[in-house]
């Protein structure tokens, strides 16, 4: 089969397509005909810094996510050619991912979904719609009536926050770095846009959140803290801003008064959450958004893109 292997760390125009062997279907494991994956970030830094690292089992086939059809359902209980799509768990890290046309994948983290929606708006939705909807339900307790802030509503799982979120009946807020975003965030369902100066705690706000979905990371933690309403919620979910950590981190004096700090890891969905996130989709009519499409031999334009930023939106493999 064609995959993409990674052997250590490189640069994108060293990627390339490779022939492989299909896969050998072992107990606990779901062998996947991969139709489509979604793009992301952490296969940039896999690919950059990260191959090198003891803990990547090298040679490697990246992809954290992908959508596809049973090929083989082992002991899992799904049948062949069921729809299935499968995210985390130790995907392109640990062992092979979805940049190629099998995965082995184990059977916890490969999930039947009941949709007729095409595959490449299928692919759009498993990393980036589980990461918002788990940090939506898990951890903001998001409800109809309370007001998000997204911070770094630009980003794939902003997006998709907002559409989310509006679906749940929530107002929301869209932070972003430039007004010319606001058209688009607002066609998405953002009730308010505003611009992200990294102080906006500071005043300007149409109206306070109670609650705030934190994308930029520990760059604007503390701003968010101070954002919210009392009582109120922030999650911290992604790390956009390229600060990774909170220095010197004292609890007490950092999280207000009245303010509840979370933080969503989506290295574990379930079934559950993945059924909540189609039902929502359906019920709302949601169309799950992405805005590129490379094949699998345009790997190298594909990565390019995807490490540089600008492409606006998901990036889809199609397999």
């Amino acid at each position: 089969m064609k995959a993409i292997v990674l052997e250590k760390c490189c640069k994108a125009e060293d990627l390339k397509v490779s022939e492989i062997p299909v896969p050998q279907v072992r107990p606990g494991w779901v062998l996947v005909k991969v139709y489509a994956a979604g793009l992301n970030h952490s296969e940039v830094l896999l690919r950059m810094f990260e191959a090198d690292n003891d803990y990547i089992n090298t040679p490697i086939v990246p992809g954290i996510e992908c959508v596809g059809e049973v090929a083989d359902p082992s002991d899992s209980g799904l049948a062949t050619g069921d729809r299935v799509i499968a995210l985390m768990g130790g995907m392109g890290r640990s062992f092979n991912g979805s940049y190629a046309e099998y995965a082995l994948l184990p059977s916890r983290n490969v999930f039947k979904v009941d949709s007729a929606l095409d595959w490449l708006s299928l692919a759009a939705i498993p990393e980036t719609y589980y990461t918002a909807y788990g940090s939506q339900k898990e951890c903001l307790l998001l409800r109809a009536n309370d007001t998000l802030l997204v911070r770094g509503a630009t980003s794939t799982v902003g997006q998709a926050a907002i559409q989310l979120a509006k679906a749940i009946g929530a107002t929301v807020i869209a932070a972003a770095r430039r007004e010319s975003s606001f058209e688009k965030l607002k066609a998405i369902g953002a009730d308010h846009c505003i611009i992200d100066d990294g102080c906006i705690s500071d005043g300007g706000l149409p109206v306070r959140p109670n609650k705030v979905l934190e994308l930029i990371g520990p760059k604007t933690l503390r701003d968010s803290l101070l954002t919210v309403s009392r009582p109120g919620y922030v999650c911290s979910t992604g790390v956009l801003g390229n600060v990774f950590t909170v220095q010197q981190f004292d609890p007490i004096k950092y999280i207000p008064n009245g303010v509840f700090l979370t933080g969503f890891f989506s290295n574990f969905p379930t079934q559950e959450a993945i059924d909540g996130i189609f039902s929502l989709i359906a019920k709302a009519h949601i169309k799950p958004l992405y805005s590129k499409v490379f094949s699998l031999d345009e790997i190298v334009e594909a990565h390019t893109l995807l490490e540089k930023g600008g492409a606006g939106g998901k990036i889809i493999l199609k397999i």
